[in-house]
């Protein structure tokens, strides 16, 4: 059905993923709604297929990016709690997950990691669904990239204030590694990290935040980083993986939460064929890999060499 999929619109494309079933969850469907794929997509952005966006980078179809929000939704949606607000946006204020099983710590904030963001069209829809006090971090190897998620994401004003406000954040790095960062200024949270550990913290006094600037010193600092210590929790509960792995790496699995659930395509090891995997960490910390079904894309590799 994906090929039946394209639309003339982003409205009319998002209503052929519904009626196809490729989108099947009212907020899944309603978070595609408020994000418009033109301002990703180099061409034809209503097309149900991937394009290239540079940088040896592709631009996932749509009914990829709808199977994969889908598959993560139970671990994205906030979970109502005291300190926490159960919505994930204001078409939702009365809390319901229309009928999807939400798991995760009662509010505790949902921290969501997208590895090969590219364009960042599917970092925005993440964002969509994390509620207002969740982060996605969308990261990249390529600093081109990086640069162009968030150019897109600022020709709209509800990009520019998730950008603004450090919902959404682009970084640059290994994402085999997985992503680690302090706050990155004043009251924004910092996220990642082993998930049986406190978020990292800057060096007593020194205040290093992810790029090496220095955050101040003194006692708003100290102040800070205890707020971090105290309230600030690691690792992720659920991470995207926009291309190819050669493998499952332990270190994402490791930055899983308890609980938390993955979605990577990983190589079958003989260079033709290519799986999405779920990877389930549940509240014991037990672990449960399933594989899904074959897919095509590109390999989650270091950065393309300048030639």
């Amino acid at each position: 059905m994906a090929w039946r999929s394209s639309g003339t619109s982003n409205a009319t494309l998002v209503e052929n993923l519904w009626r196809n079933k490729l989108l099947t969850q009212p907020l899944a469907k309603a978070a595609f709604l408020r994000v418009d794929r033109a301002h990703y997509a180099p061409s034809a952005p209503y097309d149900d297929s991937p394009q290239p966006i540079g940088h040896e980078a592709t631009i996932s179809a749509p009914h990829m990016h709808a199977n994969a929000v889908e598959t993560l939704l139970p671990f994205l949606l906030p979970v109502p709690g005291a300190n926490s607000s159960s919505s994930p946006n204001s078409d939702n204020k009365d809390g319901s997950a229309a009928g999807v099983n939400v798991v995760g710590r009662p509010g505790r904030a949902r921290r969501v990691l997208d590895i090969g963001s590219g364009s960042g069209y599917l970092t925005h829809v993440l964002a969509e669904l994390v509620g207002p006090t969740g982060v996605v971090v969308g990261l990249e190897h390529i600093p081109a990239l990086k640069e162009l998620g968030e150019r897109n994401m600022g020709k709209s004003a509800e990009g520019r204030g998730l950008l603004g406000a450090g919902r959404v954040r682009f970084r640059v790095g290994d994402g085999r590694k997985g992503w680690a960062e302090p706050s990155p200024v004043g009251e924004q949270p910092g996220v990642g990290g082993h998930a049986d550990s406190p978020v990292p913290v800057p060096a007593a006094g020194a205040g290093v935040g992810v790029d090496g600037a220095s955050a101040g010193a003194g006692g708003e600092t100290e102040s800070r980083m205890q707020r971090q210590r105290s309230d600030e929790e690691g690792g992720w509960d659920a991470i995207h993986v926009g291309a190819a792995a050669a493998e499952l790496h332990e270190e994402l699995i490791r930055q899983l939460r308890c609980p938390g659930r993955m979605f990577i395509p990983v190589d079958d090891g003989n260079g033709w064929e290519q799986y999405i995997w779920t990877v389930d960490k549940d509240e014991e910390g037990h672990v449960k890999k399933e594989r899904l079904y074959g897919v095509r894309y590109v390999p989650l590799t270091d950065a393309p060499k300048r030639k």
